[in-house]
């Protein structure tokens, strides 16, 4: 997969895409459980000459939570992704260049990006806002 219309073309077929933008798709993971989680892929330029995607998850927000304790909770558990605060909302995220990406190197840590994300969010805020 060497370009965004490449990951794009490959995502709409494999994942529910509830949100479909020039730069930004959303996508939902449903789970046996009835749980789900919204996922935003973002298309990003680095240093104005290298693609990448973000994946993205929500698990909150910052008001909600204590952060002290999220964070912790983060660096004991988490391998893919690092928390940031967007807005009123606590979120995962994960980067990735796109030149070269093999499949898996975007299958993988999307799915634990989301799993984590959704674990979080009823770990921490106590249901499926998100």
């Amino acid at each position: 997969m060497a370009t965004w219309q490449d990951l794009i073309a490959f995502v709409r077929t494999e994942y529910r895409v509830i949100e479909d933008g020039d730069d930004e798709l959303r996508i939902l993971i449903e789970y046996e459980d009835g749980r789900s989680q919204v996922i935003i892929l973002a298309h990003e330029v680095l240093d104005s000459s290298e693609d990448w995607v973000q994946v993205a998850s929500v698990c909150g927000r910052v008001a909600d939570v204590d952060l002290k304790r999220l964070l912790e909770e983060i660096g004991q558990t988490s391998v893919v992704c690092g928390a940031a605060i967007m807005g009123d909302h606590v979120v995962l995220r994960h980067a990735l260049p796109l030149e070269n990406l093999d499949i898996n190197e975007f299958t993988d840590p999307l799915t634990f990006v989301a799993d984590t994300a959704d674990q979080l969010e009823e770990m921490f805020f106590g249901g499926d806002g998100y």
